[in-house]
């Protein structure tokens, strides 16, 4: 009912580190969070439970529910829950955890508890904690769980001795005044929303107003056996110590087709008097009043919302306290509002009280003005109609309360408002309920309830895992609205609690749970030290002076990384003091002074930023996080060097790049280029200095790596003042030095390189040869023509490794993430490998590819965690087996149980290579493709992989039948997602079949239908089937997740039928033995039941249709089935797409005036279209006159397809009047199925 009621959105943290280098770990290795000020525990949310939870905290907070009732049985009686998997033990598993759940809830130290035991002892293990359901259900359903659960226990009358309640109706003969009653047993009263003003008006309606039986609607009675006038009545015969109310605020609209929620105004008392309601009104006045302490509250609307509580903490467990600044702020503005200006007062219980004190029925409305003048000092008109209009036109707009004469010119009370007001209970007035929202409700109007201001009078809010204190007035906000009260819960006011429960969370508790929560919490507070202690610690790297060198500008380790550099974990809330301490005991050969500065590592080297001075400051105030570099020192200089520090004067490398004196290849002027430190603050005339002190011009490149001539600024001499910083110099930027000579081989335009003389480019080789620690790489400059094995060979020589590679050694580019592709052939050139200027290229060990040779990547299974990638060069003429035998050799695999495919987009293991003895070449396999090894040999030339499925009587779970038959049954349904990518469960032909997944069979195509039936009983699932012969099978094609074509002549061969590869065949077993000739229909024919809109089990039928296929034959052979005169049944054909039923009648079989004869009908033509397996639905006349054939599971169907179209529709209307579709248009997601809400018990009687 509630489609998307309770979905929540949720977000994930990455372990990656982010920010200033802050550890991040995932929510589930934290421990809960501790309750917040209230004290209280909220309960989570698993995905759909809010009802669920508002639910248990209204239990929680019954205090006779949770410590007289539940928390008073022992283990004696419910068993423990370590002896619930024992076979034979029975334990009740549902009360256990119900107790589990409430000590937590009131013990356990933490913001919120989860009740993911408790659902799973309902035997939700289908994800049943996602769907929505109705809060109201779940009431009713949760208490026949628990009185099941405790039979044979002291707590069998648990939920009976606190909430069961008796109606009485009665009916009142007029004549002979003999009373015919009957009784109601009730849990929770139901009343209406709609056209009531509030729960008093609901309750007068059900339980004082009478219903009459008179003039045509007449009762027979039973005393006089004749029919007479009677009056009806109900009363309230017994009162429960608790009382449940269930609002009734979702309707259906029979216009619209949809659902609704009521959202008026439907006020509600904190205290109520039921003496009106009940029978019996003798007793004192104590046993029929009644106080609010929990209402439910839905927010949102039919198909979509939340749950949340209210309640009132009864044994005062929390701790009320609301803010006082916003208390004060709000008496402050409530006072200066009344001296300002005095608010009208509503005259409703004004006018009410007036003409309750009249002794007549009616007074003129006249008068009634001239009374309230007495009354109030005050005219109607001075002190009202400004605000509510004229006194008779706001009579008029009360019509539920106000009764005026036909003239209009005389008023009175209604006669139920009447007797309500003047109903009084310890000073009590029931005001009258109205429909209007001028009409406030206030508690504040309510005379003060005996104890309230000492004991249980605060309210809170348990919304899942938040709990906040609210005022008991701000009820009076649920009256009305998309958030409104759904659930009252109230309790009668003479039940009082002992002092010793009073702030008590541990009172009636058992001692096992209790020292259950108490080792709970310890380990708690164990847990939460430990990871305050994870959380707040972080790793410091301190990097020694004695280790470091200053040269270029920067710092550098003159010894290995290990060495130079100490670890230290620390809490981050300690003070730099601390730290200074730490980093002596570390450093027990320290002298001197100790220094430490903020450090970071540059491309230049090691840079040092502001001094950690202020001993008393804290790690984190300081900026100190995970991972910070500190660098410890004098404080002046490093190795007899004065080093500068700060962000003033951070290194910064620059490429130099100047034109080289000769030529490379016969193409082309190629670049020399060096790297440079400077300091950020050094001016481009001080650069200009140490770069060209001969003279020339500076460029800088505004493009990066792309070295175009059209990329290149020069700088101007205005531009000599400015620093490396403020010109926008940054590490890896590239200036061009150009002097006089080198000029001449470029244009200069205005300020810019306009054009290169030459075209001149580089590519850059890095070493992955492994035969150094660190990879180096250099840039090589080459043009589009020029060879690879020359750029190969200048690699080699510039890296300095002719005698370690030799020959054998090849070039792989390198993958945007950084994965080595396949070998480019040494014969190629630039243009022809299909390389850009600038790329990456990786030197590797091992020869490259011919140009008649593949590179390609292979692994075994598509998984790649479980199977590394591997490598392998073939030649392109190589054979597909010859290929998968290199690979295997390789891989360390044998056997030929194994054949290859290509590794589809989405990295899985795709299209077969079947033709095994076909080249790589024909089979367009390509230079870095990747190939995967799977296991299984491919059938052979003229066979079939099929998968078998097993048709068989639906198996719909039946009273006492055990639930693991019904999880088998399940789990063969999934089985059968493996079959293929889109292959899900097929849907049942009817209601009376199902089909399930068995498994593959490879057969030859040659094969027979009877070798296919043999093998089909050899797998697994099959082979406990007790087939005596292969005729007492049926074979059918399975098509759009149905069966569809009957596979006859058990003797043909399957390559006849022309299945095709990709068919599915279903396999049904018989009871006698079939053997169906090419005449002979198969249908399902199914006789309705009389009186029901349902039909018996199918029945198979053979029908030979040799001679004709025509409706008159159908009927005669359907009644001599049925043994049925032929005239005294109706049949008709059924559409399971559809959910529709077509009659066949003889309507089609008409004579042709032109031609003198008859038509010939068929049904295998339109509109029946008669097939094998179609099922016939037969009525019987005899019993049954209805013609009308369609079951209340096709009026479902048929309006979940009638909303799903209307869905679209809207939807498309939406586009087509929106043609960009705004996000606040979107169509809405398909409502979710409704699913019955179930809890599982054991059987304990």
């Amino acid at each position: 009912m509630f489609g998307d009621l309770f979905e929540e959105d949720f977000s994930f943290i990455s372990n990656n580190h982010c920010g200033k280098g802050k550890k991040l770990k995932p929510r589930e290795s934290e421990p809960p969070a501790p309750r917040d000020f209230t004290n209280l525990s909220g309960i989570k949310n698993q995905g759909g439970t809010c009802y669920l939870n508002s639910l248990l905290q209204t239990l929680l907070f019954t205090p006779e529910f949770r410590g007289e009732a539940l928390f008073s049985l022992g283990p004696e009686e419910l068993g423990t829950l370590d002896d619930s998997r024992k076979p034979d033990a029975k334990v009740r598993i549902i009360p256990l955890q119900l107790q589990r759940l409430f000590a937590q809830l009131l013990l356990l130290d933490q913001q919120a508890a989860s009740t993911t035991d408790l659902t799973e002892s309902f035997g939700w293990s289908s994800h049943e904690e996602m769907r929505q359901h109705d809060v109201q259900e779940l009431n009713r359903i949760l208490f026949s769980a628990l009185e099941t659960s405790l039979v044979g226990t002291s707590g069998h009358d648990l939920i009976n001795r606190l909430y069961h309640g008796i109606v009485v109706n009665q009916i009142v003969c007029k004549e002979c005044k003999n009373v015919s009653e009957r009784q109601e047993d009730f849990l929770d009263l139901t009343v209406a929303v709609k056209g009531v003003a509030g729960l008093e008006e609901a309750l007068w309606n059900m339980y004082v107003e009478e219903e009459y039986f008179e003039n045509d609607n007449l009762y027979r009675c039973g005393a006089c056996d004749k029919l007479v006038e009677a009056s009806k009545s109900a009363k309230l015969r017994k009162l429960p110590p608790f009382l449940t109310i269930s609002l009734l605020r979702f309707n259906f609209d029979f216009e619209k087709c949809e659902r609704y929620k009521e959202t008026s105004c439907y006020t509600f008392p904190i205290q109520i008097n039921l003496r009106p309601f009940c029978e019996q009104t003798e007793m004192d006045d104590s046993e029929y009043m009644y106080e609010l302490f929990s209402v439910i509250i839905h927010k949102g609307g039919c198909y979509g919302g939340h749950y949340h509580v209210y309640i009132r903490d009864v044994d005062e467990l929390g701790n009320w306290q609301l803010q006082e600044e916003e208390d004060g702020l709000i008496e402050e503005k409530a006072l200066r509002d009344t001296e300002n200006a005095e608010e009208p007062e509503n005259p409703l219980a004004v006018l009410e009280g007036i003409l309750s004190e009249e002794e007549a029925k009616q007074i003129p409305v006249d008068q009634l003005g001239q009374k309230l003048l007495e009354k109030q000092g005050m005219s109607w008109n001075k002190k009202y109609r400004k605000q509510y209009g004229a006194l008779r036109k706001y009579l008029q707009n009360h019509p539920q309360i106000f009764q005026l004469s036909p003239d209009g010119n005389k008023v009175s009370l209604k006669e139920t408002h009447k007797l309500l007001f003047k109903l009084d209970s310890h000073g009590q007035n029931l005001q009258s309920p109205s429909l209007k929202k001028d009409v406030h409700w206030n508690c504040e109007k309510n005379p003060p309830r005996p104890g309230a201001a000492s004991a249980g009078c605060h309210w809170f809010d348990l919304n899942d895992s938040k709990v906040q204190p609210i005022k008991e007035k701000d009820i009076e906000k649920q009256f009305q609205g998309k958030e409104s009260a759904y659930m009252l819960f109230y309790r009668k006011a003479q039940l009082k609690r002992p002092p010793e429960a009073r702030g008590n969370p541990r009172y009636q508790i058992p001692e096992h749970l209790l020292n259950e929560m108490s080792a709970a919490n310890t380990e708690l507070q164990k847990k939460r030290a430990e990871c305050d202690s994870a959380n707040n610690g972080i790793d410091l790297h301190l990097h020694l002076s004695s280790c470091y060198k200053f040269h270029n500008g920067a710092l550098h380790p003159s010894l290995s990384w290990k060495e130079s550099v100490v670890d230290l974990t620390i809490d981050r809330r300690k003070t730099l003091g601390d730290l200074r301490q730490a980093a002596f005991q570390m450093l027990e050969s320290w002298e001197g002074d100790m220094v430490l500065s903020m450090a970071k590592p540059l491309p230049a080297g090691l840079h040092l930023y502001q001094v950690l001075d202020g001993d008393e400051l804290t790690l984190d105030g300081v900026g100190l996080a995970d991972g910070a570099d500190i660098f410890v020192w004098n404080g002046k200089e490093v190795g007899g060097t004065k080093v500068l520090t700060g962000p003033e004067h951070e290194p910064v490398v620059l490429n130099v790049l100047r034109l080289a004196e000769h030529n490379e290849g016969g193409k082309g002027q190629h670049f020399s280029e060096a790297q440079l430190v400077f300091s950020c603050s050094t001016s481009l005339g001080q650069l200009h200095s140490a770069l060209a002190p001969a003279g020339g011009i500076i460029l800088k490149n505004g493009s990066g790596a792309d070295r175009e001539a059209k990329n290149w600024e020069v700088f101007h001499e205005e531009d000599m003042k400015e620093t490396v910083r403020s010109i926008g110099l940054r590490d890896g930027c590239s200036v061009l030095i150009l002097d006089s000579h080198d000029q001449s081989f470029v244009n200069v335009a205005s300020g810019n390189l306009t054009a290169f003389t030459y075209d001149i480019s580089w590519l850059q080789v890095k070493n992955f040869c492994g035969v150094e620690e660190e990879e180096k790489h250099v840039k090589i400059t080459a043009t589009i023509e020029t060879v690879m094995s020359d750029i190969k060979m200048k690699a080699i020589r510039e890296l300095q490794l002719e005698e370690e590679l030799g020959n054998e050694s090849c070039l792989r580019p390198v993958g945007g993430n950084g994965k080595l592709l396949s070998p480019v052939p040494e014969d190629y050139t630039v243009k022809e490998a299909e390389l850009k200027m600038g790329s990456l290229l990786g030197l590797c060990r091992g020869k490259a590819p011919t140009s008649t040779q593949l590179f390609l990547y292979f692994m075994v299974g598509s998984d790649q965690n479980c199977s590394p990638e591997m490598e392998i060069v073939v030649e392109e003429t190589a054979s597909v087996r010859e290929c998968l035998n290199l690979m295997l050799e390789k891989s360390g695999l044998s056997g030929d149980n194994w054949h290859l495919r290509r590794l589809d987009w989405c990295y899985e293991a795709g299209e077969a290579l079947s033709q095994e003895n076909a080249t790589l070449k024909e089979l367009n396999v390509c230079r870095g493709d990747t190939l995967v090894i799977t296991e299984g040999k491919l059938p052979g030339k003229g066979f079939l992989k099929i998968p078998i499925w097993w048709l068989k009587p639906s198996s719909h779970r039946k009273h006492g039948e055990n639930a693991q038959d019904q999880v088998n049954g399940i789990t063969w349904k999934m089985e059968a997602l493996e079959v293929s990518a889109a292959a899900a469960p097929p849907e049942p032909t009817h209601p009376g079949l199902d089909l399930c997944y068995a498994g593959r069979i490879e057969i030859s195509g040659e094969a027979s239908l009877e070798d296919l039936k043999m093998q089909a009983l050899t797998l697994p699932c099959c082979q406990e089937q007790v087939v005596p012969l292969p005729s007492f099978l049926r074979a059918w094609t399975v098509d759009s997740r149905r069966p569809g074509k009957l596979l006859r002549d058990n003797k043909r061969r399957l390559s006849d039928y022309r299945l095709g590869a990709r068919v599915e065949i279903c396999i049904e077993p018989l009871q006698e033995e079939e053997n169906l000739g090419p005449h002979e229909l198969l249908l399902r024919v199914q006789m309705g039941i009389p009186g029901e809109r349902d039909y018996c089990s199918s029945r198979d039928l053979v029908w030979d249709i040799s001679k004709e296929c025509t409706t008159w034959a159908l009927r005669q052979r359907v009644a001599s089935h049925y043994c049925l005169p032929v005239d005294k049944i109706e049949i008709a054909k059924y559409f399971p797409e559809r959910f529709e039923w077509l009659p066949i009648s003889s309507w089609t079989q008409q004579i042709s005036k032109r031609k003198r004869r008859k038509k010939q009908e068929s049904l295998q033509s339109a509109p029946y279209h008669l097939k094998d397996g179609d099922i016939i639905g037969v009525k019987n006349l005899l019993l049954d006159d209805t013609k009308d054939f369609s079951t209340i599971r096709d009026d479902i169907g048929k309006e979940k397809q009638r909303q799903l179209a209307l869905e679209k529709r809207k939807s498309r209307q939406e586009r087509v009047q929106d043609p960009f579709f705004p996000e606040e248009k979107l169509p809405m997601k398909p409502r979710k199925p409704e699913v019955a809400l179930s809890i599982n018990v054991g059987v304990f009687r």
